[in-house]
Order: structure tokens, then C-alpha cells, then sequence
């Protein structure tokens, strides 16, 4: 409806056209998301955040619909690292495909049940917006000999041998991300420091638009005893947490089967191993997806299933990358 231009030039025309916005059950979302790329490629640049935000509140009925199609036009914002954020409002859209779209381009998603939600969800993204601090941000891990890369937990990578590759489009302030990497290791003998990788981060620093390289070792010890060498919190909440999201996975492609009972174990399971790990690792984002999962077992009804599903699919993103809202 209108061209791509500085948000504060002619507000009161912009407030106008999007008032005239009306739902006709058409919802050509291949297409929004190509123009939205043309209009933001107009005045795209390394000196800004590129970010193309969709809302949708139904399903892709007008013109291209296939994962494929959808595949290589988000292939076209990695290429100039153009995050997309994908929100769904109401209970009617495909909360698969804007999921993917989401995780294609290393954005975020939102489940708005109702308009008024939108409000806070906008002014997250906003925010989040305001605050990036590095962009283009590309990790290596070279393992050292004896040490094999198996995989990355949630997150795309490129594993050639014993370097991985993992690329983050933009980091935030006052916001962790981390990668898992599991890692098969070779009996090593006792020693208080092994090193087991190198890492190498390489990103575009926002605030001086210079290109940094930071680096570290990863180092672990091994020992004959269990005594004083408890298992590293931090990691291990990592794990539960990515665990948790594996296993509340399967309980939506049970339900989907409208396997219900087997679903509802698979979640009861989840709630009683996070409760414990909750404890054990003095975490409260694991008592939070202990609550999660609770609920989720008790609403797999046909009456629930449809909005329960949309919460599931959402929480389930934010675990897997660790989004901050």
C-alpha cells in the first residue's frame, strides 16, 4: 500500500492507509514476504538492521505455497542477512511454516491469540531492534585430535570433518546465545586441562562497523573420580532444555496422528524428569517448561488442541533459540 520510506516522514498518512487494512480471506504470503524483500533490499545496508516483519493471520491459499518455493525466497534474506520475525495472529494461520520461516532466517516468532496482544509483542521486536550490537556473526569450532563433532542441538551447522560451522545473523544487548555441540572424545588420561576445540567468532560490530575476531579454547578435565567433580549447571540446563523440546516434538507429531494418550505420556514423562533437573541444576527457566508441559498434557482435547498446539509450537522455538521475549 505504500513504498518502503523513513517512518517519520508523513505519520499521519501511514496511520490512514493502515486503518483501511481489512481482512477478504485472501492471503497471498508468498507474495508479502517477496515484496517486503524488495522494499527492504531498496535501502538495505550493513550500517542498519535489516529486518522484515510478518503478520499473518492465515493461511498461505494465493500463489506459491510449497516449503520448497518458500525455501529459496528466505535463501534470498540469509543471502544479505535480512532477519525475518514471523507472528501469528489469531488461531488460522500455519504455525509450522512461520515457524520455519522464522528459523530459515535466524529471527523470531510470536503467537498473538488476540490483537491486543500484538502490542507487547511489537514493542519486543522494537526493542530488540534498537539494541543489536553485532551482525553477520559467524562461529568455527575446530576440534582437536580425538574429539569428534556428532551435532549441533538445535541450530543449523555445516560439520565437514572437525570443524563446524555455525552462523547467528544478529546478537543483542545484554542477551546470551549459545551453541551446543555434542562431541564423541577419545579416553584421554587423567589431566586437569585438555583441550578439546578452538573456537573463532567472527561478527560486524554495530557500533564501530568494523569487521572483529574474538577466540578461546575449550578446555575439560578427566579424571578417575566422581568425587568434587560435579556436572557443569549452566551446560547441563542447556541440555534439559533442548531435550525437553525434542520430546514435547514428538508429543505434537503423536497428537497430530491423534495418538492422544501416547502424546499425553510423553508429556507427563517431560514435566516429571524437568522437575527433577529443575532442582538439580537450580534452574528456573527448566521449572518454567515443567509448567509448560503440565499444561500442555492436560489440553491435547480436539476442544484445545488448535490453540494448545500454536503455544507448543511457539515455546518450543524460543527454546531452541533461546529468544529473549
Amino acid at each position: 500500500m505504500l513504498p518502503a520510506r523513513a517512518v517519520t516522514e508523513d505519520t499521519n498518512r501511514l496511520k490512514t492507509f493502515l486503518q483501511q487494512l481489512s481482512a477478504g480471506g485472501q492471503t497471498a504470503l508468498f507474495n508479502g514476504i517477496e515484496m517486503g524483500v524488495r522494499e527492504i533490499r531498496q535501502f538495505w545496508s550493513r550500517h542498519r538492521v535489516n529486518r522484515l516483519i510478518l503478520l499473518s493471520d492465515g493461511l498461505a491459499n494465493v500463489g506459491p505455497s510449497s516449503p520448497e518455493e518458500f525455501g529459496e525466497l528466505v535463501n534470498t534474506l540469509n543471502q544479505k542477512n535480512i532477519a525475518m520475525t514471523t507472528i501469528g495472529l489469531g488461531l488460522g494461520y500455519n504455525e509450522d511454516l512461520m515457524t520455519q520461516l522464522a528459523c530459515q532466517s535466524d529471527g523470531n516468532h510470536a503467537f498473538a491469540e488476540q490483537g491486543v496482544n500484538l502490542i507487547s509483542i511489537f514493542n519486543n521486536e522494537f526493542k530488540e531492534i534498537c539494541a543489536v550490537t553485532a551482525q553477520e556473526v559467524n562461529v568455527t569450532i575446530i576440534c582437536m585430535e580425538g574429539v569428534r563433532p556428532l551435532r549441533v542441538w538445535g541450530r543449523d551447522a555445516q560439520i565437514q570433518g572437525t570443524k563446524v560451522s555455525v552462523k547467528l545473523n544478529q546478537l543483542y544487548s545484554e542477551q546470551e546465545k549459545y551453541i551446543l555441540l555434542e562431541l564423541e572424545v577419545a579416553a584421554f588420561p587423567v589431566n586437569p586441562e585438555v583441550v578439546l576445540a578452538g573456537v573463532a567468532v567472527v561478527y560486524r560490530n554495530m557500533s564501530t562497523q568494523l569487521t572483529e575476531r574474538i577466540s578461546c579454547k575449550i578446555v575439560a578435565s578427566f579424571t578417575n573420580s566422581l568425587k568434587g567433580h560435579a556436572a557443569n549447571a549452566l551446560v547441563m540446563s542447556a541440555v534439559a532444555e533442548q531435550l525437553a523440546a525434542e520430546k514435547n516434538n514428538l508429543a505434537i507429531q503423536l497428537r497430530d496422528q491423534g495418538k492422544i494418550a501416547e502424546a499425553q505420556q510423553i508429556l507427563w514423562d517431560n514435566a516429571c524428569c524437568l522437575a527433577e533437573e529443575s532442582v538439580q541444576y537450580r534452574s528456573r527457566t527448566l521449572q518454567d517448561l515443567h509448567q509448560n508441559s503440565l499444561l500442555a498434557a492436560q489440553h491435547l482435547d480436539p476442544q484445545n488442541w488448535q490453540r494448545q498446539r500454536k503455544l507448543m509450537r511457539e515455546q518450543l522455538y524460543k527454546i531452541i533459540h533461546q529468544q529473549k521475549y
